[in-house]
């Protein structure tokens, strides 16, 4: 089963990497962000797209530029997330064939990301914007766009946001933190995946 879950494993060591992906893939989360400020990314993007093929999506995160862009897809990457709503690296995403997910904070940002041709709406950081900006938001999108809510999202609120209108979820320093381990983040996506499902049951 696919969920809208994004993993954001941010500044995580390469020796790392390997052991802390595969606890999160085990545990029911398949779509794995490799910010672009993280060590080495466009490596580890391509270790993941070719060793753990078939069992995930492996993409970046924090892409600024079309050149990033460029350097996901030739890396294997199949999907961009950004934390702002630039025109030019959402079509240079669709474009190249990736998934496109901007953050975006307003309706302006919205409706551009949307003309553009961006798959999913990245609410960042939903933490400022609350479920209640959210809700409404909402109500001016065309209902069938996907709204992820991004920073401040967590077990404890999944199902807040989902009645906000969330119908996923980017995971970072909940789910890992430099140094923690494997089994802990392991059952820390765990946890996500339980909420999530009861959230949107």
């Amino acid at each position: 089963m696919s969920r809208n879950l994004f993993a954001i494993p941010r500044g995580i060591h390469p020796d790392e990497a390997g052991a802390t992906t595969e606890a999160i893939l085990d545990a029911g989360i398949t779509w794995i962000e490799v910010p672009m400020h993280s060590p080495e990314p466009l490596e580890r993007i391509r270790r993941m797209a070719s060793d753990l093929k078939g069992r995930g999506q492996f993409g970046a995160g924090t892409v600024l530029t079309t050149g990033q862009v460029a350097d996901v897809a030739g890396a294997g990457g199949s999907f961009i997330v950004s934390p702002n709503c630039d025109v030019a690296v959402i079509r240079a995403t669709k474009a190249a064939g990736l998934g496109s997910y901007p953050g975006v904070f307003s309706p302006t940002e919205c409706f551009a990301a949307l003309a553009a041709g961006a798959d999913a709406l990245k609410i960042f950081p939903a933490e400022m914007m609350g479920t209640g900006g959210l809700r409404a938001v909402k109500a001016v999108l065309p209902p069938e766009v996907d709204v992820y809510a991004v920073g401040g999202a967590d077990p404890s609120n999944f199902a807040d946001w989902v009645a906000a209108g969330a119908r996923g979820f980017g995971l970072g320093s909940f789910l890992y933190k430099p140094g923690r381990p494997a089994a802990e983040v392991g059952a820390r996506a765990a946890d996500c995946v339980t909420a999530y499902d009861a959230a949107l049951s």
